[in-house]
């Protein structure tokens, strides 16, 4: 049974920047944020700014960062984003500070309702709390909340939210044990 596109609507949703600076970032991240060539994490750091992104000091962005739309976007203090890491924050994700995103990470705020034959974009905040640790290729899924010092391990999958001091691991994730910080 093939389903009736012509159904589909997603005039409700608003990417919060007109079309001129949408494309305008287009560009800039293809050249500074995505292009391997651009290790100058400060330059990426202004460039967000003028383009909306709420940014803490301290903050390194790696070669090869894929950013969605930083005017949806805050960040803490001393955060640190590594090579690959895919933003793709249709709506607001909020970094908090001391956080890493690690290689390959992925922050998907958007998906598709799969009980409609229309598959309706749906589009979810996603929080990242003071202290967190996305691990290497894992992928936060839209409305998770990562708790304060929280562990995603590496290729893991967030689908629900995860509790403060806590490592979670597998896909979905499931807590596996306590993180204890030494002092």
């Amino acid at each position: 049974m093939q389903a009736d596109l012509s159904k589909y609507n997603n005039s409700w949703y608003k990417p919060g920047a007109n079309a001129f600076v949408r494309f305008c970032w287009y560009f800039v991240n293809i050249l500074f944020f995505i292009n391997p060539l651009n290790p100058f994490s400060g330059v990426k750091v202004f460039l967000l700014r003028m383009f909306g992104a709420k940014l803490g000091k301290g903050v390194i962005i790696k070669p090869s960062v894929n950013i969605k739309y930083p005017w949806h976007l805050s960040v803490g203090n001393y955060v640190w984003i590594g090579e690959h890491a895919w933003i793709d924050n249709l709506t607001k994700i909020t970094i908090g500070n001391n956080v890493c995103i690690s290689q390959g990470a992925m922050l998907l705020t958007g998906n598709h309702n799969y009980k409609k034959p229309t598959f309706d974009l749906v589009v979810r905040t996603i929080i990242l709390e003071d202290g967190s640790w996305i691990g290497a290729h894992a992928i936060v899924c839209p409305g998770v909340v990562c708790g304060q010092n929280s562990i995603l391990a590496v290729n893991s999958v967030a689908t629900h939210n995860m509790d403060e001091n806590m490592i979670y691991q597998g896909n979905p994730a499931v807590s596996v044990r306590q993180r204890i910080i030494a002092t």
